[in-house]
């Protein structure tokens, strides 16, 4: 299920402390950074792409 769309999408799009939904592109962007040689002492880390859902 989309959660943009639907009956609960207005409710849903409450709880990220954002506001909005990410994008892929915002989630490749991390990922990019991860697999680039500014992030080489990021070890052991676990990092969320939630747009503070997890808040």
């Amino acid at each position: 299920m989309n959660p943009a769309a639907g009956p609960f999408a207005e409710t849903m799009r409450s709880y990220p402390a954002t506001g909005k939904y990410g994008t892929g592109a915002q989630v490749a962007s991390l990922v990019a950074y991860l697999a680039s040689d500014d992030a080489a002492n990021v070890t052991g880390a676990g990092l969320k792409v939630d747009g503070g859902f997890d808040a």
